[in-house]
């Protein structure tokens, strides 16, 4: 039994807020998340001043605005992302953030992220996994909108330039995922292509398809959450609130023990209701010693303490060895 992974991406649904950021590492902790993840940008290197909007941002926020302009205003400092991580430590929880650029890789890594955390919309950007190939830290890439030819040509670059450990996340990219495009068996094909350990980073609404994923083998959740689905952004009305969270951490982990290990026997909880729940041979009425044991005057019968019933063909044609009543254990 595995113990599955679980991030809390608090992703930019501080609003740029360094406030903010630090009540969602509260939330995160107090729901159990192994991790709470953020994303570090400078937006200068990484929008272009004429990016629209993604369709999802746009039906999201409500508002029309360049992606540059809504993207800026979410934008934390590097020293902001120093005194969350140092508040992390007091909660007790890891700290995580995703960079979207180069020199947030390596701000990241002067910090001492414990690994990476690639974003879909990064997988086809050559200099920056090869920049976080360098770092020789073990990596954790997201695949949405991405075919297999794609994961493949990433992780060549990654590995080329020296990345540790790779798992890879399965994905949507659409906020929020309609749970027809979710495609979760596509886990296991990863799985089977890549030889990889796989996970699944969620954008469904609710938390029935990570709860899902649990069960099909995930060792990493990651899913959004907020502390307020109506706060201004473009994320949160696809994210959980707290409490929302916090259920969806126990349900991953009353899968996580669920699952249990691969080996078929009782368990200690089902072997004291074994006697009481099997059979046992005995006597259908009253036989006397030395008469012919036959499926006339033989019966099946809880409880399950005497001869077996799979010791049947055994017992038929033998004599009786000594007088039995009616339900009594049959006794050779």
């Amino acid at each position: 039994m595995g113990h599955i992974f679980i991030i809390a991406e608090a992703g930019d649904n501080h609003n740029g807020n360094l406030e903010n950021a630090l009540k969602l590492v509260d939330k995160a902790a107090e729901a159990g998340a192994d991790c709470v993840k953020f994303q570090t940008f400078v937006t200068e290197e990484v929008i272009s001043r004429h990016a629209e909007m993604a369709e999802y941002q746009k039906q999201n926020t409500g508002v029309e605005e360049s992606q540059f302009d809504m993207v800026k205003k979410l934008e934390l400092s590097f020293e902001d992302f120093r005194q969350i991580q140092a508040y992390c430590r007091t909660k007790g929880i890891l700290f995580l953030s995703t960079p979207f650029d180069l020199p947030s890789i390596a701000f990241l890594n002067d910090i001492g992220v414990p690994f990476f955390k690639i974003p879909s919309g990064e997988i086809t950007n050559y200099p920056y996994l090869a920049a976080i190939g360098r770092t020789h830290k073990d990596v954790v890439l997201s695949t949405g909108m991405c075919t297999v030819e794609e994961i493949r040509e990433a992780i060549a670059v990654l590995e080329e330039n020296g990345a540790g450990r790779m798992t890879l996340l399965h994905c949507n990219t659409e906020y929020p995922t309609p749970y027809e495009d979710v495609n979760l068996n596509a886990m296991e094909t990863m799985r089977a292509v890549f030889g990889k350990e796989v996970g699944y980073s969620d954008h469904t609404l609710g938390i029935e398809v990570p709860v899902a994923a649990a069960a099909l083998g995930a060792v990493i959740i990651e899913k959004h959450f907020t502390l307020d689905k109506d706060m201004e952004g473009p994320d949160h009305k696809a994210s959980l609130e707290p409490e929302e969270l916090a259920a969806m951490i126990k349900a991953v982990r009353n899968i996580e023990t669920a699952l249990g290990s691969s080996e078929k026997k009782p368990s200690p909880s089902e072997l004291k209701n074994l006697a009481a729940a099997r059979k046992s041979i005995v006597a259908r009425r009253n036989i006397r010693q030395g008469e012919l044991l036959t499926e006339e005057n033989l019966a099946v019968k809880r409880p399950g303490t005497g001869i077996s019933p799979m010791r049947y063909p055994d017992v038929l044609g033998t004599r009786a060895v000594r007088d039995f009543k009616a339900d009594q254990f049959i006794e050779l």
